[in-house]
């Protein structure tokens, strides 16, 4: 809608939209109606706990793919669980044999086109973990979806000072447009350097790296001033932009990344990797403009929401849904992982 305005509590519903058990049971039953629980059992005799949610549709195409690429399926439909993935055979139940049958499942379903969503294949092995820490498997980036599990990532917000009286507030922020040939969200607004965090991979050493190929910021620039400050989680799903089918779950883990650079241009972020289509210096004002005027990638807004939260421009006195956000920004994830056990850095 062109003249859609959107609310801070409309951004955040956008990016965290599956809802809380306890704020709303009924939409929460009726959305887990169209879904099963993956579940794991680590054979310690604590029983399973859940890693993801499967919408039906694909339960329904792994009873009807050949088992030699699934693997066992055991289903309970009264409790609407299905455990998958875990060979009972000892010999071969380890995180290589796992990550390789996976991968060859959702190689088959690429190949025979059964989900749109894995037309954006991207040769990336993104983790799955369990209760105690461990490293359950790596599943292709696009595959994700179809199995609910948790997705982890790192955006990073560069910004300036500037006392010049042009804005109530002293930040200049810079804000990338999403090239127009991304699969999703094509053209929207990002937060300065965001990406996807791969298997065994560092969240810092991946910021600076997407720091590079996104925004030809300098390694030594990152390693001496960008600062880890904390993390934002939500259950996205997915709608159309998203470059896929809707409706499926995207638990999410960002680290959270400030860059203060030098007020004197001698660093501005510019595209490299054509991901970006251009950079622009914006006010608070101006940025806030866009948020209500739904130019922002929904969960990027959000990360934009949670750094004016940190830095005193969005407060109490001046935000009626300040306590909602500083929730729903920093969700429960049912499902293990290190945003579990997550401590802030000391610096």
């Amino acid at each position: 809608m062109p003249n859609q305005r959107l609310a801070t509590i409309d951004l955040v519903n956008k990016c965290d939209g599956f809802p809380d058990p306890k704020r709303d049971p009924k939409r929460h039953a009726q959305i887990m109606g169209g879904l099963y629980t993956l579940v794991w059992d680590d054979g310690d005799g604590r029983g399973p706990y859940p890693i993801g949610y499967l919408p039906t549709a694909v339960l329904e195409a792994l009873v009807s793919t050949p088992q030699y690429l699934t693997g066992p399926i055991d289903i309970n439909p009264a409790k609407r669980t299905v455990a998958l993935f875990n060979n009972t055979n000892k010999a071969e139940n380890n995180e290589e044999t796992r990550t390789r049958l996976i991968t060859d499942l959702t190689a088959y379903w690429r190949k025979n086109r059964t989900f749109r969503l894995l037309k954006g294949w991207r040769n990336e092995m993104w983790p799955v973990y369990g209760r105690n820490g461990d490293l359950l498997f790596s599943m292709e980036r696009a595959a994700m979806g179809l199995f609910g599990t948790t997705r982890y990532g790192v955006h990073m917000t560069a910004f300036v000072r500037r006392h010049d009286g042009s804005s109530k507030y002293d930040y200049r922020i810079w804000v990338p447009k999403r090239s127009p040939n991304k699969q999703s969200y094509p053209g929207m607004l990002d937060n300065t350097v965001a990406g996807g965090l791969m298997t065994n991979e560092d969240p810092f050493e991946c910021i600076v790296r997407e720091a590079d190929e996104e925004a030809s910021i300098p390694e030594d620039v990152m390693r001496r001033y960008a600062k880890e400050v904390g993390t934002v989680t939500y259950i996205y799903i997915t709608d159309e932009r998203s470059g896929g089918e809707p409706g499926y779950i995207y638990p999410e883990c960002q680290w959270i990344y400030d860059l203060e650079l030098p007020g004197d241009g001698t660093v501005v972020p510019a595209p490299k990797d054509g991901e970006v289509e251009s950079f622009s210096l914006c006010t608070v004002e101006e940025i806030q403009e866009q948020l209500a005027s739904a130019r922002w990638k929904p969960n990027c807004a959000v990360v934009m929401l949670d750094f004016f939260q940190r830095h005193g421009i969005c407060t109490p006195e001046n935000e009626p849904h300040y306590e909602d956000l500083l929730a729903r920004a920093h969700r429960h994830i049912p499902f293990p992982g290190p945003h579990q056990s997550y401590r802030l850095p000391q610096h």
